[in-house]
């Protein structure tokens, strides 16, 4: 596969380099996890096989023999050179044809897998690219115009689907509400900092990317911060540091932070979150552990019966 045009921000990602947080590496992989899981069932691979993460503004590329593809997640318009194609479905893309991302409606972030994956290097078992560490994916970094990517063996045996499927992730609209379970430093703020922050409404700011997103809106600053030791910081979590402008910490986040985490956004809604943009409005709404867990089951369930 060769790139024509890179995009605003496309990367290799697979599902993500697990099992070292405890040695400070964080696990990078797919912002939106649920879509890149789609996308690869629709044409047949591993739920883990590295494809590419498309922000924004789509690349341009040329392959150099028949392959088939699909994309989930963002609303993009995707041609095979001037034919339209479907989202939520799998195609073939022939030999020395292009495949171009055109306008985006909604959501941030579109999934391309391809049968086979990418056959990028592993390192530390996964293929995902961490921009912040320059680790992984190809050369580390984002695509640019030139680059050459091997994609690897489809297996004769992989079924795909070539009709398409209802999306099994919400994309963001005009009230975006994500469900949070308090703390676990939540006990670090008062009553009306607790208050402030079920009630309000946060905006993204431009100062948000793979790491994690600044929000801006009424602070919640606690006057307890320099209690805290550091400690794990999973993606969801959303940190408060002293400016009382909440961080929700996403894919590429560190993993230890010393600023209170007032909730964490519960796994079944990071899909979500990981399709928003700067200039959404979001707001939070407290569950509990049973609400989330519930959530999640349902969200597999509906994976797992394309699958």
């Amino acid at each position: 596969m060769i790139v024509a045009k890179g995009g605003l921000l496309t990367t290799v990602q697979d599902l993500g380099r697990w099992g070292y947080q405890s040695f400070g590496v964080s696990v990078a992989g797919p912002m939106d996890r649920i879509s890149h899981r789609f996308a690869n069932l629709l044409v047949g691979n591993s739920p883990s096989a590295a494809g590419l993460e498309i922000t924004l503004l789509g690349p341009d590329l040329e392959f150099q023999e028949d392959v088939r593809c699909a994309v989930a997640g963002a609303e993009f318009e995707i041609f095979v050179d001037d034919n339209r194609m479907p989202l939520n479905a799998a195609w073939i893309v022939p030999k020395g044809a292009h495949l171009r991302f055109g306008e985006r409606r909604r959501g941030a972030r579109a999934y391309l897998a391809i049968a086979g994956g990418l056959d990028v290097p592993q390192l530390l078992g996964s293929r995902a690219t961490h921009l912040a560490t320059g680790m992984g994916g190809y050369r580390g970094r984002h695509l640019q115009a030139g680059d050459r990517l091997e994609i690897g063996q489809a297996s004769s045996t992989q079924l795909s689907r070539m009709h398409q499927i209802q999306s099994v992730v919400s994309l963001p609209s005009k009230n975006i509400r994500l469900r949070v379970i308090l703390g676990p430093q939540d006990q670090m703020f008062s009553k009306e900092a607790l208050l402030t922050f079920q009630s309000s409404r946060y905006q993204v700011s431009s100062e948000s990317n793979r790491m994690g997103y600044r929000l801006l809106g009424p602070s919640i600053a606690s006057d307890k911060a320099d209690q805290l030791l550091s400690d794990a910081t999973p993606m969801g979590s959303i940190q408060v540091p002293a400016s009382g402008k909440p961080i929700i910490l996403m894919a590429d986040g560190q993993t230890a932070g010393g600023y209170p985490k007032i909730a964490t956004v519960i796994t079944a809604d990071l899909p979500l979150a990981g399709q928003l943009m700067p200039g959404d409005w979001i707001t939070f709404d407290v569950c509990d552990r049973e609400t989330a867990v519930t959530a999640l089951i349902e969200q597999e369930q509906k994976l797992l019966s394309i699958s």
